[in-house]
Formats: structure tokens, sequence, C-alpha cells
């Protein structure tokens, strides 16, 4: 590669391009077929997840896409066959026809068919999604009104203890409005003297008012964070966990563990190993402090890869009350709601084993395994002997 000039090593990176685009195309027919094979069952990504080792949105995505392709866009597919659009781009063909009838997708299909090529993936979804309206216009303002009744609020968690929060859905002129009145706000601090940039003006006035700030009322939330006393003292700099979120640097986490609501727990772990062994409480009934205790030493929903924080899960006994099971630490483990029931669907197969250790078997037969986490890494030399 080295030898090569910038116009040979533009013209590598293209057909790069053109052979995933080839590769991508068989595996959105090999996802379809899965998908097929089982029945279409939605339980079909969490087992990819698993086996490719991607998050459960993007595998639900890329199973939604093959199954379009494969059945209801055979143009689209045939293009990336040709390396002529993306697998990226395909799917947002897939998402933005994804509402038409199948007769319908196959119209909008073939009229796209000369006008993807050439085309970047933002280019490709407003050409989608226009073709796609045009194709049902009264379809199209029913989805317009599905939309607007599906609007929610979802967090996704960043990295370095930053996070983002967002309406997602919501109709457009609320939006606009609550977008305005923020910037409105922004700009006459800043015109006051504020020294915070635009961007941070307007972040922290759209916290503050969620918040209840500005006149409000605040109301107390609850993170769970995770920092052992040498850590919190600043003796050393180990890195601090915020379950459902990740790993802060150690000074972040002093910060917020300084808070004036904060509230401190004394959890006692092994030495050799770093896992929880016991935990400080006064002030709850055994029932509870059993739940709590194996929230905190799970941290995070146990089934393999998915990082919903504990203290939002679901508690599941690993044998089956009906079946002997006891409401122990031993038999206790969280899953998100999600995970929970996917325990339950044919073919599914959960163990856990005295360690700790949660082993998932998924209909195919592939085996993946969780452990909760040490809280802080193994340290044989505390130990006297």
């Amino acid at each position: 590669m080295e030898s090569l000039d910038g116009k040979e090593s533009l013209l590598v990176a293209k057909e790069v391009g053109v052979a995933l685009a080839r590769l991508e195309a068989v595996r959105y027919r090999a996802l379809s077929r899965l998908s097929e094979v089982r029945g279409g069952v939605g339980s079909v990504v969490q087992e990819v997840a698993l086996e490719l080792s991607f998050v459960d949105a993007f595998v639900g995505s890329l199973v939604a896409t093959g199954v379009a392709l494969t059945s209801r866009l055979p143009r689209t597919l045939s293009l990336m066959d040709r390396g002529k659009v993306s697998g990226f781009a395909a799917q947002k063909v897939a998402e933005a026809t994804a509402w038409l009838s199948d007769e319908d997708s196959l119209t909008a299909d073939a009229v796209l068919e000369s006008r993807l090529p050439g085309k970047n993936s933002e280019q490709v979804r407003k050409a989608a999604s226009y073709v796609a309206m045009r194709t049902d216009r009264s379809g199209a303002e029913r989805r317009a009104a599905e939309c607007r009744e599906g609007r929610r609020l979802s967090l996704a968690q960043g990295e370095t203890g930053v996070a983002s929060i967002e309406v997602r859905d919501g109709p457009v002129e609320k939006v606009t409005a609550a977008y305005q009145r923020i910037h409105r706000e922004a700009r006459a601090l800043r015109n006051q003297g504020d020294t915070r940039t635009m961007d941070q003006l307007r972040a922290d006035i759209a916290l503050d008012l969620l918040l209840g700030g500005q006149g409000g009322v605040s109301e107390r939330t609850e993170v769970f964070l995770y920092m052992d006393l040498a850590t919190y003292l600043g003796l050393n700099d180990d890195p601090v966990k915020m379950a459902g979120h990740g790993y802060l640097p150690a000074g972040l986490g002093r910060h917020i563990a300084s808070g004036a609501d904060t509230v401190l727990r004394r959890i006692i772990t092994d030495p050799l190993s770093g896992q929880v062994q016991d935990l400080g409480r006064t002030r709850y009934r055994p029932d509870a402090a059993t739940a709590e205790f194996v929230r905190v030493r799970d941290r995070e929903c146990r089934r393999p890869g998915c990082t919903r924080a504990a203290h939002t899960c679901e508690l599941d006994h690993s044998i089956p009350w009906q079946f002997q099971g006891e409401t122990n630490v031993a038999d206790l483990v969280t899953y998100c709601r999600r995970d929970h029931r996917l325990k339950d669907e044919p073919g599914w197969i959960y163990r856990l084993d005295p360690d700790g250790s949660l082993t998932v078997t998924t209909p195919t037969g592939q085996t993946h395994t969780s452990t909760p986490p040490p809280l802080h890494e193994p340290r044989p030399e505390v130990l006297p002997f």
C-alpha cells in the first residue's frame, strides 16, 4: 500500500467498497434464510447478536433489511450484487419502504432501481422516502399519524461520562418550538456575557428544564456508581463504573460521588477475585436486601451482550420456583424485561453455575457465557499471608 499514490489509493478503496457490497448481499440473504427457517421469531435477533458480537438494535435492522431485500426489494438487492449500492444504503431503502404493502414495495423498488446508483446513503434515504410516499399517498398520511403516536424519549450512553437524551418522533411543530425556546434563552444568556458556547448553553438549559430547574421543582434521581474506597479517597485512579453507562475516569467518578445528595454504601469484595461478597445494609428487610445484593453484584442484565443497568432489571430464579428454586443470591439473576421473556422462548437454554457464570445456549446450539464483572482488579497483595 505504501507504493500507491493518491489516485491509486482512492481506486483501491472504491474497489473494496464494491466487494463489500457484494459480501453484504450474501450476509443479508443468510440472515433472511435464518429468519425463514426459524419461522420469523423475534429471538433470531438476539441469537445473531450473540454470534456476531453486535448490539441487538443493529442486528434487528440487519435481519429486517435482509428479509425485505429478499422478498420485497429484489432490484435493490441486485444492485448490491453488482456493487452499485452499499449495504448501509440498502438498509435505508428497506427502512423507508417498510410500511408499504408487498405489491407497492415491488413498485417502488422498480422505480428506485435507476435512481440509487452513485448516491450516498442520505440521498438514497430521501429518494426512497419520496418514492414510497408517491407510491401510496393515502398510506403516507396514515403513517405520519402513526409515527406521531409513537413518540418516545430515548437515552444513549456515550463514552467518558457523557450521554444523550432524545425525543424521538415528536410532533415536528412542538419539537421545533421547544428548540427555538431553548435557543432564545441561550442567546439571551450569551448576550448577557455568559462565556459558555451556544451549544453548551442549549444543552444546559434543556437539562435544567427537564430536571425542574429554572423555577421548577427538582426531582432526585439515582445513579449507581461502583468505586473502590482507595479510588474514592484519591489513593489510586482505577476506572469507575456507572451501571448502564460504562467506565468513567477516576476524577470524574470522584466528582459525581461528591455530590450533595450522594449516598455511599459499603460493599465487601473478595480481594482475590474482586467479586461482591456482602453489601452493607441496615434499613432493608431481608427480601429487599437479597434483591439489592443481586442487582449490585450483577450490575447489568446478565444476558451476554446486554448492558441495561441491573437496577432497572427484573429478578429471575435460575431454577424455576415451581421446581424448588430458592429465593437466595445463589439462585437469583437479573434480566431486563426483554431478555427475561427471551429466556422462556423455545430452544433457549439458560444455566447458572455456582460461581455466578451464566451460560446461554441458543436454538442453533451456540453457547455464550457471562460472568458478573469483578468490582475491582484482583489484589492478592492485600492479603496478610
